[in-house]
């Protein structure tokens, strides 16, 4: 796709709009092995060989980053109180970058943040009915009368969800650990669901969403870019 020669190194973070025509009028820039002096040339980013002072550049307009949330996070860009998940992600300062979708401040696991905003409207569209799994521990027992309600279509707030499924891991004493799979996105929805059958969710983690699944290797607090296998599986039907 062809865009200007100037542009594309800005937004790659080469540096401000201003500096990268210096670079390019000073020889520091060339395509395909020849110096380009004209900031407006165009480029083609998914063909040509671009490289800025000995270095290739290989731009993409588009990143998909999953994140393995911690606790203390707002799903936000930017928020007076609480850091943000945007905080964590460091080396795409030239992308602006915002969570798919959101995660509770208490809630961990798995967060999308991408710049495509086609791309994170569709996988939100309710009409989509999206899958999304939740491990949680539980103060209380949930028991096979749970699995019924959650299966029927829970009420909360006035507001009957949609089909869900509880799936019982263990029960100990007065607590449980369950998989919760719901497909829809309501706020709190699953500590709702779990309050609304008299127990209460002492820790929540979302380790699937859709098709795509939480990177065990990623320790709390990293990320990284969805491969193109994962990137492709996401965006199918969407």
């Amino acid at each position: 796709m062809a865009m200007r020669l100037d542009k594309l190194l800005a937004h790659y973070g080469v540096g401000t709009r201003k500096e990268v025509k210096n670079y390019i009028r000073n020889g520091f820039v060339t395509v395909n092995g020849n110096i380009v002096k004209k900031d407006d040339f165009k480029v083609d980013y998914e063909t040509d060989e671009i490289v800025f002072d000995g270095e290739k550049i290989v731009y993409k307009p588009y990143v998909y980053i999953m994140l393995h949330k911690p606790a203390g996070y707002v799903s936000a860009t930017k928020d007076n109180v609480h850091p943000t998940v945007v905080d964590l992600i460091y080396g795409y300062e030239q992308y602006d970058l915002f969570p798919v979708g959101r995660l509770d401040l208490d809630t961990e696991g798995l967060l999308l943040l991408t710049n495509d905003g086609d791309f994170a409207h569709k996988l939100l569209a309710p009409s989509r009915h999206h899958s999304k799994l939740y491990y949680a521990r539980i103060d209380g027992v949930m028991n096979e009368n749970d699995v019924l309600k959650f299966k029927e279509g829970i009420i909360i707030d006035h507001y009957k969800c949609q089909s869900s499924y509880l799936s019982i891991i263990k029960t100990e004493g007065n607590n449980s650990e369950v998989f919760i799979e719901i497909f829809e996105g309501k706020f709190h929805q699953v500590k709702k669901m779990v309050e609304s059958v008299g127990k209460k969710v002492t820790y929540l983690k979302r380790i699937k969403m859709k098709n795509l699944e939480l990177d065990d290797s990623l320790q709390s607090g990293e990320f990284r870019e969805l491969s193109e296998n994962e990137l492709f599986d996401l965006m199918n039907d969407l």
